[in-house]
């Protein structure tokens, strides 16, 4: 697989999967691999991975489906990561778009889709706002080109009926996602907060929502923690990352 200067090939063990990776550009984080282990992907599934990166978590899912997985990222240098990820796990049943997620629709037909995930830019834009000079990891990070809103707005329209959502966010929004999630008929159904520590506050959130889902019923799961007290993943993270 030829590789640009910049890049490394990673081995996720816990997936069984290897993927490209540039620390001058864009290389998933935890949140990807904790994503995808939430993520309820049946053997058939069909899926749809928007704001895709180089291709983690659709990556990550996409052993456990023979149903097509599907990655929608904006940034072309970032896809063209993906596209060749997908050569190097010779994956036949995924495939990837450079594409605003907004027009995903015009790859993958409305109500059609059984699994959405999604990593979003986590931090709204503000005159306040500190960003990356780094223009991939700014767009990343930072909601410069698509927002919550439009993220659920598109998911909504993939899902088939009762088809699910799988989002991971930052809790001190978790108020504004699921009032926008509630608003795109995305019944928010299951939540997990993530903890750097047992002793700390927690820096992350899983969220499961229902396309067209009844309104109650949220179930909140027992809190998943990064790091042992002293200092060592903690035994379900060392298990997703190294099998």
């Amino acid at each position: 697989m030829e590789l640009r200067a910049d890049e490394r090939i990673d081995h996720l063990q816990g997936a069984g999967v290897q993927i490209i990776q540039s620390p001058d550009v864009f290389a998933f984080s935890l949140d990807a691999v904790l994503l995808a282990d939430f993520a309820q992907v049946g053997p058939k599934s069909r899926v749809v991975d928007l704001a895709a990166g180089n291709g983690a978590v659709g990556l990550f899912v996409a052993p456990r489906t023979t149903g097509q997985v599907t990655l929608i990222e904006l940034q072309p240098r970032l896809a063209d990561m993906a596209q060749r990820s997908v050569v190097l796990n010779q994956m036949a049943h995924v495939d990837v778009h450079t594409l605003d997620l907004a027009q995903a629709t015009t790859v993958v037909p409305k109500d059609s889709v059984d699994v959405v995930t999604c990593n979003p830019p986590y931090f709204k834009v503000s005159a306040q706002s500190v960003k990356s000079p780094n223009a991939h990891l700014a767009l990343a990070r930072h909601e410069l080109t698509t927002d919550f809103a439009t993220v659920c707005a598109t998911t909504a329209a993939l899902l088939r009926y009762q088809g699910k959502a799988f989002f991971v966010h930052r809790p001190d929004r978790l108020q504004e996602l699921l009032s926008t999630m509630a608003a795109a008929k995305l019944a928010p159904k299951r939540l997990r907060f993530i903890h750097p520590k047992a002793d700390r506050e927690a820096n992350m959130v899983l969220i499961e929502g229902i396309r067209s889902g009844k309104p109650d019923g949220i179930r909140i799961l027992p809190p998943l923690t990064v790091y042992s007290a002293d200092g060592q993943y903690s035994e379900e993270v060392a298990r997703l990352l190294y099998g």
